[in-house]
């Protein structure tokens, strides 16, 4: 085999560096490889995955360590390796073409582009010999090959006509009055927020389109494979608030109750993994990411809010605890994701023998057994993967609790998973978030500390200069550190950011976080807008290395930028007295009003967007010199949407402080459109004066 030069040695991210002793002549994504395949007029293979995918490390195994196929690799292409969460922005495009190519997508993606690097065919994974009528790698490799070399310009074609579909993905009729716009039934714009309204019935469709795709009886939305859909969960919770429908609260609390019960759970150390392979919740795909446990930590707050229910507030401490055992760097930043294999065996680290259960407890092993479903014969491929099908006493749960850590002590000493230890600022933020839902929801203080000192931590290491121009200076934050913050931000980070410092404006009283709010909005409508439709696009305008520039308003495993971006213009347009930002969220929203209404679980951040414009919007301030416990005491309440400050002296820098008095007596004010009631002292009496008020009366 001719000699191979890997670059990827160099590389920050854990993923690259998976791969950088393979013997294929693998290039980061970067001008030199570029460069390479148009001097050599090679088409470029393009293999992107992430450390935790475990289909990513089976082919790595069988193809790419391979001599002869990793030479056959280097012959015939420029061999590019990209990290889905270092760069998704590239996955974003290329993962649009392979499923207008096969009809669905994945990981690995491997996907075939020609010298200019637009993208030509592509699959998922593939076997090293034909299989599952599955075509082998070399023989996908050979007939790329052969075609590129033989029938070119069916080639060049293929790429004009899939280069065509990957800008117009994500449009979804974006601009357009028949997709919701201004004459759709969403209302009329302009005015005040309220006059924005939207028709009450469509929020009913939302739930209703929600719940005829409920499983009842396991819970979450759809068959196997099941992820959680936090999104579609908090909507469901929201109705509930908003409409009373006792429906959607059962279906919320019983998609949280199953999935904490099941194995998609790790029930000794706390966390979700990513999804379950099946129907009950059972078998989870064993990686564990950053982002899934800040939703479900968000949704199970607010269920907790609701509900009060013990289940929720033990999954949520649990959970927050694997976060900072497990993922957190020790000066405030947590790591991206705990792989699904160790020892090159998926979920080897979760599973356990009876046996060896018994060896460990003792005389609690029978008791520890039966509440975790543990069978001498096991669950799952004849290992047990502990799920929680009862309930016990109290002093039962004692004996159980310290059984739990005898065994996580003992789990411990295992070899662990693969850690993907690069910090990434949207994944941080919505921790953050989280963290700020948790405190609000328990009131624990560690929570709030964790979420301070991990916004100290991004503004530090990762805020990188500032740009009060219109020209392409330098990027407020990078979206990746790991010993050095790396790469530009994307809308995503900056949007998950943003209502990060939102919500610990809320649990501090700090304004300064809402400052930081704005000039952060303030740049990414310069820098990432689109004033045309009013929507963002992923990427920076500075940004020059794509194809395309790409808009993404679907809500998938997290919320789009654009959902999040439109939820923090309309809060931040109230903070600032700035009605332009509330007609941008308007505009955004009501355009899509239509196709969230008929496929709501793939657009759950825009559904509680709508639920916002259909119901009244709430202004609370809260004033006096120690404000602190009924800051905390309102907090405690789940009240979906309002805007939400408290101060302990006065200030005339936010339009919803102005005229509001300080003293030493607690005063609550609640306002709309900066109109405000008489002030009331106790916090029980504005919660009930918002519900009589602001919730829908139907």
């Amino acid at each position: 085999m001719e000699q191979y030069t890997n670059r990827l040695a160099a590389e920050t991210s854990p993923y690259l560096l998976q791969h950088a002793h393979n013997p294929v002549d693998w290039y980061p994504w970067g001008e030199e490889a570029l460069q390479t395949a148009r001097e050599q007029d090679k088409p470029i293979l393009v293999s992107i995955g992430y450390s935790a995918c475990h289909w990513c490390h089976v082919m790595e195994r069988e193809s790419f360590e391979d001599v002869e196929t990793a030479g056959y690799m280097n012959e015939h292409f420029v061999n590019i390796k990209i990290d889905r969460e270092e760069r998704p922005d590239l996955d974003h495009i290329y993962m649009d073409a392979v499923q207008a190519i096969t009809g669905s997508g994945g990981w690995p993606l491997n996907v075939f582009l020609t010298p200019d690097a637009r993208p030509f065919y592509g699959g998922t994974y593939f076997p090293p010999r034909p299989s599952y009528n599955r075509s082998s790698w070399l023989e996908v490799l050979a007939g790329v090959s052969k075609a590129f070399r033989e029938r070119r310009a069916e080639i060049e074609n293929q790429a004009a006509s899939l280069m065509e579909h990957v800008a117009a993905a994500g449009s979804f009729g974006i601009g357009g009055p028949g997709a919701g716009g201004p004459d759709s039934a969403a209302g009329a714009g302009g005015g005040t927020i309220e006059s924005r309204g939207v028709d009450p019935a469509i929020p009913v469709q939302i739930r209703d389109h929600l719940l005829k795709t409920a499983d009842t009886v396991w819970g979450g939305f759809g068959g196997a494979p099941k992820f959680p859909q936090t999104f579609s969960i908090r909507y469901l919770l929201y109705d509930y608030y908003y409409t009373g429908h006792t429906a959607s609260l059962d279906q919320a609390c019983l998609s949280l109750d199953k999935m904490i019960r099941g194995g998609i759970y790790d029930q000794l150390g706390g966390g979700f993994a990513r999804y379950s392979t099946d129907e009950h919740w059972l078998v989870p795909h064993f990686e564990k990411m950053l982002y899934d446990n800040a939703l479900l930590v968000i949704a199970l707050s607010e269920a907790y809010q609701l509900t009060h229910q013990p289940l929720y507030r033990e999954a949520i401490d649990q959970t927050i605890g694997f976060v900072a055992r497990e993922l957190s760097n020790g000066r405030g930043a947590f790591y991206a994701a705990l792989d699904a294999d160790s020892e090159g065996v998926e979920g080897k680290y979760y599973v356990w023998d009876a046996a060896e259960i018994d060896a460990v407890l003792g005389e609690d092993a029978p008791l520890f057994k039966e509440y975790y479903g543990v069978t001498n014969n096991g669950n799952w491929e004849e290992k047990n993967i502990l799920t929680r099908p009862k309930d016990v006493s109290p002093d039962q749960k004692i004996r159980l609790e310290s059984a739990r850590s005898l065994l996580l002590e003992y789990r411990d000493r295992r070899i662990h998973p693969g850690l993907d230890d690069k910090v990434l600022l949207g994944w941080n933020a919505l921790m953050n978030l989280a963290l700020g839902k948790a405190y609000a929801a328990t009131g624990e203080e560690s929570y709030r500390e964790l979420a301070v000192k991990n916004m100290q931590f991004l503004r530090e290491y990762m805020r990188s200069g500032s740009d009060g121009q219109r020209g392409k200076g330098p990027h407020l934050y990078s979206h990746t550190w790991k010993g050095e913050a790396r790469l530009p931000a994307f809308l995503d980070d900056y949007a998950c950011l943003i209502a990060a410092l939102i919500q610990l404006q809320e649990i501090t009283g700090d304004t300064g976080y809402l400052d930081e709010a704005g000039k952060i909005t303030g740049y990414v409508i310069l820098h990432f807008g689109e004033e045309d439709t009013g929507f963002f696009f992923y990427t920076h305008d500075a940004q020059d290395d794509l194809v395309v520039r790409k808009r993404e308003v679907y809500d998938g495993a997290t919320p789009s930028g654009n959902s999040m971006m439109a939820s923090n213009l309309l809060y931040l347009s109230v903070i600032f007295y700035e009605p332009e930002w509330a007609e941008r969220a308007w505009r955004m929203t009501s355009s899509l009003l239509r196709l969230v209404t008929t496929y709501p679980g793939s657009f759950g951040g825009w559904a509680t967007l709508i639920q916002a414009f259909t119901y009244s919007i709430p202004e609370v301030v809260i004033t006096g010199k120690k404000p602190e416990i009924a800051r905390k005491e309102f907090l405690s309440n789940l009240i979906p949407y309002r805007v939400f400050q408290s101060t302990q002296e006065e200030n005339t820098q936010f339009p919803l402080l102005r005229d509001k008095p300080v003293t030493s007596r607690l005063q609550i004010f609640l306002c709309k459109d900066y109109a405000c009631q008489l002030p009331v002292n106790e916090v029980a009496t504005a919660v009930r004066s918002i519900e009589n008020v602001y919730k829908f009366q139907g």
